[in-house]
């Protein structure tokens, strides 16, 4: 099994080329403008199949188009050049609006990173994680948000937007404060938005729908995880677990989203037959 960790690694190491508000009709490209409001495009993470993608990058992707899925969302290209995955994508009908790439890689080569997503056509470049050694301070969060800055103005200049999608930690105290409030304190709106975990979030002890009410405008997708009944709550299949998607996406108008990306770091058996739960479930909710 490959964890959230070593596939940050390897994708670093294997990139292409080397609130509470009612929602506006018609703001959010990903809302279907109709009486009962349901989502209209409906976009996967590939860390859900990542070791089907290293076996198969191209069935893999055809399995998800299958499924229904008209958009995915990238963790590593598995030593594809943009060029083919941009071939693969356009063969099998698919976006591609955004990927996520390690924050090592952001250090070393933010430009390099920047022109592969320019090449794939990828809208949002995303910095997924943060290894336990990046976070034992607040001053190292300090200087994430000073990196996140740089290169969201690297990626302004390219037409394109820099985001950061949260896990649980950043909502832990350190230090007297919460992480996540100092990043989006000292990160520019602008150039800074949020990919917000539902799942991750919820774990935390949060409330999505107060952070969105607070932070209006700073999102640009959410990440929809669902978590079991269990008292571990580990990781279900949308629609089978614990939190309130259709409350959060009825509250989330003025939140700036419109990326709604399936996610489940783990199955109990083929991530394909969890991703169908998933996408059936949310292609009848109404909120």
């Amino acid at each position: 099994m490959i964890t959230r960790r070593t596939f940050l690694a390897q994708a670093a190491r294997t990139s292409a080329g080397a609130a509470l508000m009612t929602p506006l009709l018609g703001t959010n490209p990903a809302i279907a403008a109709t009486a009962g409001r349901k989502l209209s495009r409906i976009a996967v993470q590939l860390y859900t199949v990542r070791n089907e993608m290293a076996k198969d990058f191209d069935g893999s992707l055809a399995k998800i188009a299958e499924l229904g899925y008209r958009q995915v969302e990238f963790a590593g290209y598995y030593n594809r050049t943009p060029e083919q995955v941009k071939a693969v994508l356009a063969r099998l009908g698919l976006e591609a609006p955004s990927a996520h790439v390690p924050i090592q890689s952001l250090r070393t080569d933010a430009a390099k990173a920047i022109e592969t997503a320019k090449a794939i056509g990828h809208r949002y470049l995303i910095c997924p994680y943060l290894d336990a050694s990046e976070r034992k301070s607040l001053d190292q969060y300090r200087q994430h948000a000073a990196l996140f800055n740089k290169v969201g103005e690297m990626c302004r200049q390219a037409g394109i937007q820099f985001g950061y999608h949260n896990h649980d930690f950043e909502f832990q105290q350190l230090e007297g404060r919460l992480p996540m409030d100092l990043l989006l304190a000292e990160t520019n709106k602008d150039l800074v938005k949020i990919e917000l975990d539902l799942y991750w979030t919820v774990k935390a002890g949060q409330d999505p729908i107060a952070i969105i009410g607070r932070n209006p405008g700073r999102f640009v997708a959410f990440h929809v995880k669902d978590m079991d009944k269990t008292p571990r709550g580990f990781f279900t299949e949308v629609g089978r677990g614990t939190i309130d998607f259709a409350k959060i996406f009825a509250a989330s108008g003025k939140s700036g989203v419109n990326l709604y990306i399936v996610e489940q770091d783990q199955t109990p058996g083929s991530p394909f037959d969890s991703l169908k739960i998933s996408i059936d479930y949310l292609k009848k909710l109404e909120y």
